[in-house]
């Protein structure tokens, strides 16, 4: 089967234009028609490689850092946005008619952006600027951030926007598989004696995020015993609610094609579903192969039916 990369799938939502703001970092990978569709600003970190320094996606892609990690030696790091690089999105937002903002961010424990956010909305103004640590990474912190983006589109507070990203965030697990640890021990996203372990063992090692950090769950012994231990977690997680998924991958599309067919397949409730290329700052650091899944189980609000157009008549006329 060639690689696929599909789009994403959501099978309820309308446009919105939410008065309540809803800010993220780069990391949380949400969907451009989703971001386009809730009117989401999306803060990019900075990624280093080649001698070179550029945002996320704009100036540094997937494909570019898959490739430089690919080669024997290749290095790349990462750096969070400066808290100059919020308080100019927070003050536009502000200036343009948005009454507060809500800013949801990857865990604190894997980067210094949730930091830069909060060092950010104390210049603004802390009574207009909400800052989360989602505690998650990737759509672990995408699935909050739309939580709070629909829940500002139904016309919620900043306060109601707050909630739903933290009851969201915690609840969505997010698993993941690498081909190998080196990467996140390169970075310091994993402890070197789990990095040692997994690297000695010649497994895949599947991991989660716990607490905001990266931390083994498990270890298999072939990718293809992994991907369907992502599968089985999912499914675990899910039960028999209705859950919404994401699936990530860098330079492994084919799997992640793989990955997204079964878990269509076997969770019958599910909502939408995400598939998409990991991006250069988490990639940088789980490297090309990395394949994952997130599963968010919260529910989601549904539209409200909106009143048939009676042509501007009263109740009762012809």
């Amino acid at each position: 089967m060639p690689p696929v990369e599909l789009g994403s799938l959501d099978r309820t939502d309308g446009p919105a234009h939410p008065a309540v703001a809803v800010v993220t970092d780069s990391t949380a990978y949400l969907p451009p028609d989703v971001v386009h569709r809730y009117g989401i600003e999306v803060v990019p970190l900075y990624v280093v490689l080649a001698g070179r320094s550029g945002r996320e996606g704009s100036e540094v892609s997937s494909a570019e850092v898959a490739r430089s990690l690919s080669v024997r030696g290749g290095h790349v790091s990462t750096s969070r946005p400066t808290p100059g690089d919020f308080v100019a999105v927070y003050r536009r937002l502000l200036d343009g008619g948005a009454p507060r903002v809500v800013s949801v961010h990857l865990s604190r424990e894997l980067s210094g952006t949730w930091d830069a956010a909060r060092v950010a909305a104390g210049q603004v103004g802390e009574h207009l600027v909400t800052v989360l640590d989602s505690r998650s990474a990737a759509m672990g912190t995408g699935f909050a951030v739309l939580a709070a983006a629909r829940a500002a589109a139904a016309g919620g507070s900043a306060g109601e926007a707050a909630d739903a990203a933290r009851d969201t965030a915690a609840a969505t697990r997010t698993f993941f598989v690498v081909d190998t640890l080196e990467h996140l021990r390169r970075g310091g996203r994993i402890g070197a004696a789990a990095a040692l372990l997994g690297s000695a063992l010649a497994v895949k090692p599947v991991l989660h995020v716990s607490e905001g950090q990266v931390v083994p769950l498990e270890r298999v012994r072939t990718s293809g015993r992994a991907l369907n231990r992502l599968v089985q977690r999912a499914v675990d997680v899910a039960g028999d609610r209705p859950v919404s998924a994401a699936v990530h991958h860098l330079a492994a599309a084919e799997r992640a094609h793989r990955l997204a067919e079964q878990l269509t397949a076997r969770l019958p409730g599910l909502q939408e579903l995400h598939v998409s290329e990991l991006g250069a700052a988490v990639g940088a650091h789980v490297g090309p192969g990395a394949v994952g899944v997130v599963i968010d189980p919260t529910p989601r609000p549904q539209p409200t039916p909106q009143p048939a157009d009676d042509g501007g008549r009263g109740p009762g006329e012809d």
